[in-house]
């Protein structure tokens, strides 16, 4: 028999209740907001010659194809680079290590470079990965240095997933004779996709608005280059880049929201991209 409660106690639950109801629809409403002012403001001038031209100073066109594709370049070479040593890493520190001090250790060193800044990043990606390495202002030194930035976002992401999974599942497995590799392989990585594609689809986020740690190692070019491999040693300006650009240097606002609108769309394509993957390992796994 529900017993009812004080009425002083029930005042207290349809306040609190109706602050949280109304927090959320404070974030929802500025989310939309935000999302319909940049579509309205973007959408607009948003061009078929702005998609699939270059920037030409000598004709005084503008045309950001060449940055679509430093962006996907960008995304592509970092997660390829992050992704496995962010999951095997995580991997370790929850099914392998032995010592509980040189995890806490571990984790208290990710936490601390998720909060340093990324213009220190850029600067150290550029005097390490660009002059040290000798790999000049260009996409591959840029991708290198956000793989080491959101580095720690991919292990903590992965870490905390790996430890919703049951113990059971591990002991079963280990019972009925499985190896401690195939038993992580095989239950107990499917168990952990959720959280791999939400760390992947977190640092696809930073990865496509990250500007100033880019403008220190990748540069600012626009030149077209559509080979992957050739694209990977040029000077390349991200989207994100060429925003601040276009915005701050230039004052083109209206190519500036143009560009913030394709952004947001290209980060939602990416999105259900990753999705989908998630989804068609599962039905393979």
């Amino acid at each position: 028999m529900n017993q009812k409660l004080p009425a002083r106690r029930e005042c207290y639950n349809i306040a609190a209740r109706l602050l949280i109801y109304g927090c959320a629809a404070i974030t929802v409403l500025l989310l939309v907001a935000l999302i319909a002012y940049i579509f309205a403001r973007g959408l607009g001038h948003v061009t078929w010659q702005l998609l699939s031209t270059q920037r030409s100073v000598l004709k005084g066109t503008i045309g950001i194809l060449p940055n679509i594709l430093f962006t996907l370049y960008t995304v592509f070479t970092a997660l390829a680079v992050v992704l496995p040593l962010g999951i095997g890493a995580a991997i370790y520190l929850n099914e392998y290590a032995s010592s509980r001090r040189l995890v806490r250790l571990i984790e208290g060193a990710t936490e601390t470079l998720t909060a340093i800044p990324s213009i220190i990043y850029g600067l150290v990606g550029m005097l390490f990965f660009c002059q040290k390495l000798g790999l000049q202002s260009s996409v591959l030194a840029g991708s290198l240095t956000l793989a080491v930035m959101i580095l720690p976002t991919i292990m903590r992401t992965t870490q905390e997933a790996l430890k919703t999974v049951p113990d059971s599942y591990r002991e079963a497995a280990i019972g009925l004779g499985a190896t401690k590799w195939y038993t992580i392989r095989t239950i107990v990585m499917p168990c952990t996709l959720d959280g791999i594609v939400g760390g992947a689809i977190l640092a696809i986020g930073r990865i496509v608005g990250e500007s100033a740690a880019l403008l220190f190692t990748a540069g600012t070019g626009y030149v077209l280059v559509t080979n992957y491999l050739e694209a990977l040693q040029t000077s390349g300006g991200t989207l994100s880049v060429m925003l601040y650009v276009y915005v701050s240097e230039n004052g083109e606002f209206d190519i500036g929201f143009a560009i913030a609108a394709i952004l947001m769309i290209l980060v939602l394509v990416i999105n259900l991209a990753a999705r989908l993957a998630k989804k068609t390992l599962k039905r393979i796994g």
